[in-house]
């Protein structure tokens, strides 16, 4: 198991992440966010004030492309 990886081993990334509710719940279940994906400035701005900017943070899904999506084990979306 890797560094940035934790106990449960699983990894997500949290597509249109608004502020970050998934996320939340996600890493209470002991899961990794790898990356999100959120376009509106507001909730940039909460999402990069509550979690940081440690991971893969496309501004727009439309711009993103398949080989620059990090490995993960769940997607979710809200």
């Amino acid at each position: 198991m890797g560094a940035e990886e934790d106990a449960c081993g699983m990894r997500f990334i949290d597509w249109f992440a608004g502020v970050g509710g998934f996320r939340l719940g996600l890493e209470r279940a002991s899961m990794t966010c790898v990356g999100a994906c959120e376009i509106d400035p507001h909730a940039r701005r909460v999402y990069e004030a509550r979690f940081g900017r440690h991971e893969w943070f496309p501004r727009d899904i439309t711009e993103v492309r398949s080989e620059e999506i990090p490995e993960a084990d769940l997607w979710c979306g809200g």
